[in-house]
């Protein structure tokens, strides 16, 4: 089974957990750019767990749309677990999902730096009222390579939580 099936039949799972539990989720995309999102509209009647996706990926997107801070993004960048952990909350409070995920990130192949390198990045998670962050650095120097391992991050991260 290629990696692509896994993390097909992964979002199937997740899909059918969402749907039985009479669940919804929403998702802000960054350095992934809806990749998510379209995993999760490829199945007729999405609608029924999938409440929305945005791509939030210009600094004021995150700030116009997701209502972070600019203080934040100022002080700590846009990849960072502060802005990361502001956009779920502001997603949180758009979509009013029980479950939000935020993905902001460095997927290259240009725009690293020694103390943000391509390949990191943040993934924000909430369920309700709890707020997770997940510092991830996918080795992989790729564009395609990095979004699709963030991808399956996210989806791991939320079969935990659900």
């Amino acid at each position: 089974m290629t990696e692509l099936n896994i993390a097909r039949d992964q979002i199937l799972e997740v899909i059918d957990k969402l749907t039985a539990k009479k669940l919804t989720i929403a998702t802000a995309e960054s350095c992934t750019g809806g990749l998510l999102s379209s995993k999760f509209t490829r199945l007729s009647g999405s609608s029924k767990y999938f409440q929305m996706g945005l791509v939030t990926y210009s600094n004021n997107a995150k700030i116009k749309i997701l209502k972070v801070n600019k203080n934040v993004i100022d002080k700590h960048g846009s990849v960072s677990p502060e802005c990361c952990r502001a956009m779920v909350q502001g997603l949180s409070r758009i979509s009013k999902s029980k479950i939000n995920i935020s993905i902001t990130g460095i997927a290259g192949p240009n725009g690293g730096t020694k103390d943000k390198p391509v390949g990191l990045v943040y993934i924000g998670l909430t369920k309700r009222n709890k707020t997770i962050v997940s510092k991830n650095y996918f080795k992989k120097k790729d564009r395609k390579s990095i979004q699709n391992k963030t991808i399956e991050k996210c989806i791991k991260l939320i079969q935990d939580i659900i």
